[in-house]
């Protein structure tokens, strides 16, 4: 009986951390910003966060399916979704536990004040199949 448990548990711990993938955030080389927002992450997310100087990080957000008009300075990428700048880590929350059909990630284009780590408005945008959404208001 102990060694069904152990097996188990073994396999629930396997599959927690194969859920629970490192974030990789390319930044746009030595924006100051990006390393505020991925600290951030590291302690919300609770999750090993990589920072990669990404001079190509552009072309990356384009194939991540990231809409120009919603660019910003760094993508994260975290259990396959595209997150496009200062995303506040409840809306990524909300969207890792909801899997929403058709998306492919969140973004909030440009650095707006109210950002993590910048105190204006601002919409979080959801993207993939379609017409970008509004995903959340802040």
């Amino acid at each position: 009986m102990i060694s069904k448990t152990i097996s188990a548990a073994a396999l629930l711990l396997a599959a927690t951390s194969a859920l629970a993938s490192d974030i990789v955030v390319h930044r746009d080389p030595g924006c100051g910003c990006c390393a505020k927002w991925a600290a951030m992450a590291q302690r919300e997310l609770k999750r090993t966060v990589r920072m990669v100087d990404n001079p190509g990080r552009p072309a990356l957000a384009r194939k991540a399916g990231v809409p120009a008009a919603l660019a910003s300075c760094h993508t994260a990428i975290v259990d396959g979704y595209a997150i496009e700048g200062h995303v506040p880590f409840a809306d990524i929350k909300r969207l890792l536990a909801t899997k929403p059909k058709g998306v492919r990630g969140l973004a909030v284009g440009g650095m707006p004040m109210g950002s993590p780590g910048k105190a204006d408005s601002y919409s979080v945008m959801a993207f993939g199949a379609g017409k970008p959404v509004v995903f959340a208001r802040h």
